[in-house]
This record gives structure tokens, sequence and C-alpha cells, in this order.
């Protein structure tokens, strides 16, 4: 009768354990699609925010309507993203469109020194800073996620019940790795 005890402590034990690392698992998968969820707001009010700036330039930049269009084209496109790596690689394409934007934008005083512009232009700031946080709250949690479904134990369970890697938010050059510069002088 005492190892029968013993056999039904380890076996109860066991099953604890294992409720244990799944529910570890599920919560850090959960933080996963949180932090998504976060970079995909800052991301939205960013693609809200980027309409104003364009309507704002328009009246001062009637010769350099490529560049609206461009930017107009890389925010379609990065709302219409889907996935981490589809993502990133649109959020890589918008960046380089407002980066050639505000290069137009420095050529045109009065459009610098414009209320409205300078207000678009700090908020977008803002938002960019507010991405750039969100991004890195993500990556750290999808590298706590990863790390453990691929460590000993718990990657036994999470290979029994399909808890896969996730990708992380990575930006391509490292110039896109901060937000782009706005210059009020």
């Amino acid at each position: 009768m005492g190892i029968a005890v013993f056999l039904l402590i380890v076996i109860v034990l066991f099953i604890f354990f294992f409720i244990s690392i799944y529910n570890r698992l599920v919560r850090l998968r959960k933080r996963c699609d949180n932090g998504w969820a976060q970079i995909d707001v800052q991301l939205k009010r960013r693609y809200d925010l980027i309409p104003n700036l364009i309507e704002t330039a328009k009246g001062y930049l009637k010769h350099e309507r490529e560049v609206l269009e461009n930017v107009t084209k890389a925010r379609q496109q990065a709302i219409n993203a889907d996935g981490v790596a589809d993502q990133a690689k649109a959020e890589n394409f918008l960046s380089q469109t407002l980066r050639s934007l505000f290069a137009v934008v420095d050529n045109y005083p009065d459009l610098k020194a414009n209320e409205n512009m300078k207000a678009v232009q700090e908020e977008l700031v803002s938002t960019e800073n507010k991405i750039s946080y969100a991004r890195q709250h993500f990556n750290d949690v999808v590298m706590s996620y990863n790390t453990a479904t691929e460590t000993i134990p718990s990657n036994i369970v999470a290979s029994m019940f399909g808890f896969i890697q996730r990708e992380f938010f990575e930006l391509e050059e490292a110039e896109q790795r901060e937000a782009p510069k706005v210059d009020f002088s």
C-alpha cells in the first residue's frame, strides 16, 4: 500500500507540473498576442496621422506629387499587411517614404513653419516612439515564449500541444531602427 500511495503522489505531482507548464505556455502565448495587438494599435494611430500630414503638405508640394502618392501607397500596403514578417516589410517601406517626404518638406520653409504641419509631425514623432516601445515589448515577450518552447521540459509540452515559435518584429535596415527625424528649425 505504501508504494501505491507513493506512486499516486508522484503521478499527481507530475500532472500538476504538466498543467503548470501548459498554463505558463498559454500565458506566454497570450502575452505575444497582446504585444502584437499593442503594436497594431500604434500602427493604426500612425496610419490615421498620415492623411493629415499629406493634406497639410498637398498645397505646398504641388510639384512633389509622386512623393505624396508613394506615402499613400506605402500606408495602404502597411494597413493591408498580414503577419509579422509582411508587416515589418511594409513598415520598412512606409518609413522610407516618410523619410523622403520629410526631406522634401525641408525644401519648403513655409511648409516647415506651418502650425498644422508642425503639430502633425510632432504627433507622428510621438507615435513613432510608442511604436518603437511596443515593438520592443513584443520582441521581449516573443523571446520569452520562444525560449519556453525550446527549453526542457516545457518543449515537450509545447510540441505535444502545438505551441510553435513566433517571429520577431525586425527591421531590415539599421537606420530604420530609429524614428524619422523631424527638424523644426
